[in-house]
């Protein structure tokens, strides 16, 4: 079938076909294609818009190209689309009557249609291994609640923590990056299909009965909007560039973990390389590339952005080519989280070094000054100046963590406030103490190994009801 015989005279050239042709990146919707066209062929026969044994022949070729494939298609430039492909195809089997499965349609609600339709299903796909990712973490959470670790602000040694209060923060993360990627379902789940090119039809269709034949939540009650708005594209997409930021963190901290200076995990042979000179080298290529991938789907987000601000209402071609950076982004987001997955679920965590690096630094002093509150009664600002200066001091004269005792401590408050602590020897060296550190850590999000175990069992019952 040719469209341009009625209005246009002559062929379009191959150049500008090629230029135009959304064929490519079209094979994505074409099982949509056919799940819409029999959708909307069904309405239209019970409707009495069209003849029903016309309605039958349509909907008896549609099932035969949806069981021979996209192969059974024409695909060459000058078709255009995958719509008019499966109109071809549908014509060719019964002739010139395919025609009436077009009636009360357009492209253009056709085509908006099409992308909820897929979209729907790859959302919920991605949604479903975040939880599983989720899952995964607290497994492994459940194996490290007493694993000291320490936590860091402006990447220096801060606090004393566990592995599992720090994967927990990743598992928190996903779970927002999931509650974000449903909440964007929502607006991806509403009907376009009956917007027909901007103003509807005069034919007395029935959305309702295609919206439930299509699966969607709700009808989109403005044609205009229906066939125009791109807008659940862009917010999907913000969706997938937020959990590609996610990775990419997750990415970066393993590559800093795993390098010599740190020695705290290691990443298995899976997701590693190695060098093409340096015999010693383990790379860890797959995180790398996985924290540069983050930036694709950041990049596409920006051109969609960049092709809806200044479009008009309704329909304008320039919409097609969001198409393709939609599925770029949610092939490279997948993509980017079954190997972000796989890798973190997978390393080895060296717990003789996470409690090296815990007990060094000073990483314990803040719990010093809290004591110092609460035993002397004195405001915080005093006590973080006395801590302050004894950390300085102990670093200067090289006195390790453990020889830190009340004499010591009592020489620097003498040098601040002009007088002694005479705190309990046994009560600076558990302030001291990286476990002893944690343990007191037991508020709602804390890090002591009863406050962890809390949340592990809250995300569980979040789980349990999604999946």
């Amino acid at each position: 079938m040719n469209l341009r015989s009625g209005r246009l005279k002559g062929k379009m050239s191959d150049e500008a076909a090629s230029f135009t042709s959304s064929l490519e990146f079209d094979k994505r919707i074409f099982e949509a294609d056919i799940k819409l066209n029999t959708a909307h062929t069904t309405m239209l026969a019970k409707k009495g818009i069209i003849p029903s044994e016309i309605a039958d022949k349509i909907l008896k070729a549609l099932n035969e190209l949806k069981n021979e494939g996209i192969g059974a298609l024409d695909l060459d430039p000058s078709v255009e689309d995958i719509h008019m492909a499966v109109e071809n195809y549908v014509t060719s089997k019964i002739g010139e009557v395919a025609g009436f499965m077009h009636t009360a349609k357009s492209r253009n609600d056709q085509v908006a249609t099409d992308l909820r339709l897929v979209l729907k299903e790859e959302i919920k796909g991605i949604g479903f291994n975040i939880l599983k990712f989720i899952e995964e973490i607290l497994d492994m959470a459940s194996e490290h609640k007493e694993t000291i670790f320490v936590g860091y602000t402006h990447l220096q040694h801060a606090q004393p923590t566990t592995f599992a209060h720090y994967l927990l923060a990743y598992a928190n993360a996903l779970r927002r990056d999931y509650e974000r990627l449903m909440d964007a379902y929502k607006r991806v789940d509403m009907n376009p299909l009956g917007s027909a090119a901007l103003t509807t039809t005069s034919f007395p269709i029935d959305r309702e009965m295609t919206t439930e034949l299509l699966g969607f939540s709700r009808i989109m009650e403005n044609s205009i909007d229906g066939v125009s708005s791109r807008d659940f594209i862009a917010e999907t997409v913000f969706s997938l560039s937020m959990l590609a930021s996610t990775m990419s963190k997750i990415c970066e901290e393993l590559i800093l973990w795993s390098t010599f200076e740190f020695g705290v995990v290691e990443i298995s042979y899976a997701y590693s390389s190695t060098s093409s000179i340096m015999p010693q080298k383990k790379n860890p290529d797959v995180a790398e590339i996985a924290r540069g991938k983050s930036a694709i789907l950041t990049g596409e987000l920006m051109t969609i952005l960049t092709i809806l601000k200044a479009l008009p209402y309704s329909y304008n071609r320039d919409l097609q080519e969001i198409t393709p950076h939609l599925w770029n982004s949610v092939d490279n987001a997948k993509e980017m989280m079954n190997m972000v997955r796989g890798m973190l679920t997978t390393i080895e965590i060296n717990k003789e070094r996470t409690a090296e690096l815990a007990k060094s630094n000073f990483a314990t002093a803040t719990e010093l000054a809290d004591i110092l509150v609460r035993e002397k009664n004195m405001p915080f600002r005093t006590a973080h100046k006395i801590v302050g200066r004894m950390v300085t001091e102990a670093l200067e004269n090289k006195v390790s963590l453990d020889d830190i005792d009340s004499n010591f401590l009592d020489n620097v408050a003498h040098e601040v406030m002009g007088k002694s602590l005479d705190l309990n020897d046994e009560l600076i060296r558990k302030a001291l103490d990286p476990y002893e550190n944690v343990k007191t850590r037991t508020v709602i999000g804390g890090s002591s190994p009863e406050a962890v175990e809390k949340v592990i069992v809250s995300l569980r019952t979040f789980l349990n009801e999604e999946i």
